[in-house]
């Protein structure tokens, strides 16, 4: 009952999606471009290489973040775990500011295709690199407090060098890159929305797949080993889930804060379970309805999704420290 409630909340938000805008569009007038209807040229546009391409953006980008912090909180046992805090978004950050800062005559004049697939290659490398410097550190030092301490630094020590990259890279460059790391939906196109929508399914497949090793994960790896799970393969299996969702959406969208942290802890109170066959599917749809709701806000007032997602995370992973103080 809850997830259908969730679901519907989910269609609801589109529907505002296809509905918002300055062009004033009905939500009908939206419905019949989608379904070919009868509707003048330009809405068709408006509609289908606009609205839609953007709705779709951050549905996607929603469920994979979401998911994405849920899988790493698992892993790393962590409440405060996630790819924003612990690195994994500053290392895709960093991918990508090395291809659109450091080799723009690349990422300019190669075809779109493959302009697009350097942009996600280079940002799935960043974030492979950021998640198993976190996962050695994460095994060698079984204290959270330091872990989180070290991600952030490692956070700190890229954004270090990403500054570097903007003080020599070119005015151009330099003033697409600053307006990326603000988190736009926008920016997307309707010819990337397929890269984009294949990455992170895979991403998701690959959660849906480890759902059950999650499960035994939980009560500890050694356990789980004894009850047959292969931790090292399924440790494999997460970092390329985490690191296909958290990097294709850096990629392409910029890097969205406290999502991945706040989105599993809603989805378990509202689920009221931790088996991750139920718990995915609840942190998913959480993930979509927040990132939804925060593009809409942005767009009513004008501001970069990224500040949404922050100004609506900070009291959240406050609450969720209170909550785990214990």
């Amino acid at each position: 009952m809850k997830i259908t409630v969730l679901s519907l909340l989910l269609v609801l938000l589109v529907s505002a999606e296809l509905a918002a805008g300055s062009s004033g569009i009905s939500l009908k007038d939206a419905i019949l471009a989608l379904s070919g209807g009868d509707v003048p040229p330009d809405v068709r546009t408006i509609v289908t290489e606009i609205r839609a391409t953007r709705a779709v953006s951050a549905l996607l980008a929603g469920l994979a973040v979401s998911v994405c912090g849920l899988v790493m909180q698992t892993l790393f046992r962590n409440p405060l775990a996630g790819p924003y805090v612990l690195g994994v978004d500053s290392g895709a950050s960093l991918g990508a500011a090395l291809f659109m800062l450091g080799a723009p005559v690349l990422s300019s004049g190669a075809g779109a295709f493959f302009a697009d697939a350097g942009l996600a290659g280079s940002a799935w490398t960043g974030a492979l690199l950021s998640m198993l410097l976190v996962a050695f550190a994460s095994r060698r030092l079984k204290d959270i407090m330091t872990v989180l301490i070290l991600g952030m630094m490692f956070g700190a020590g890229v954004d270090a060098v990403v500054q570097i990259l903007q003080f020599l890279g070119d005015r151009s460059s330099l003033r697409s890159y600053v307006m990326w790391t603000m988190g736009s939906l926008g920016t997307v196109s309707s010819g990337q929305l397929p890269f984009l929508a294949a990455a992170v399914c895979a991403g998701l497949l690959l959660a849906a797949v480890s759902a059950k090793p999650l499960n035994l994960l939980l009560l500890g790896e050694e356990y789980a080993e004894t009850m047959g799970l292969n931790a090292r393969r399924t440790r494999y299996v997460i970092y390329a889930s985490a690191v296909l969702l958290a990097g294709t959406v850096t990629a392409f969208c910029g890097p969205i804060g406290f999502l991945g942290l706040v989105s599993p802890h809603m989805a378990r109170a509202i689920s009221g379970t931790a088996d991750h066959r139920r718990l995915l599917p609840y942190t998913a749809a959480v993930g979509g309805i927040l990132m939804l709701s925060c593009d809409l806000a942005s767009r009513l007032c004008s501001l970069p999704v990224n500040v949404m997602t922050s100004l609506a995370g900070v009291p959240a992973v406050i609450w969720i420290v209170l909550k785990n103080r214990r």
